[in-house]
């Protein structure tokens, strides 16, 4: 993701156009849960409902660059070094990520639904 990038609607927000010196990066992981949860939805719900949602974590991912620590502090990682934070994107998918300098590395996307333990174990 591009520096400066500014998010045009992040959970109803507008956010401002001002620069970061944030960047992201998805971890291997991240990615194909992000692959499998659009593939999902595109396939029960339609490509609109798809598009839509790589919006709503475009969004969030711009609102975390420009406010990293926006996320609470997830307690299921609470036993690892580094501080995981989340967020929830629609309802019903968590973003999780950890902030490393000036990178923000998104290490997990999971449907809320699923047993957390079980989903906090596959993560990085």
């Amino acid at each position: 993701m591009e520096r400066g990038a500014c998010a045009r609607r992040a959970g109803g927000f507008l956010t401002p156009n001002v620069q970061s010196d944030m960047r992201t990066k998805w971890t291997d992981h991240a990615k194909e849960q992000r692959r499998q949860i659009v593939a999902y939805i595109r396939k029960g719900f339609g490509v609109k409902h798809a598009q839509k949602f790589m919006q709503e974590v475009d969004d969030i991912v711009n609102l975390l660059m420009h406010s990293p620590n926006i996320g609470q502090i997830d307690t299921l990682f609470a036993d690892r070094p580094k501080t995981y934070r989340s967020v929830i994107i629609n309802g019903l998918t968590k973003m999780v990520y950890h902030i490393d300098g000036d990178i923000i590395y998104i290490v997990s996307l999971w449907d809320t639904r699923r047993e957390p333990m079980n989903q906090a174990a596959k993560t990085e």
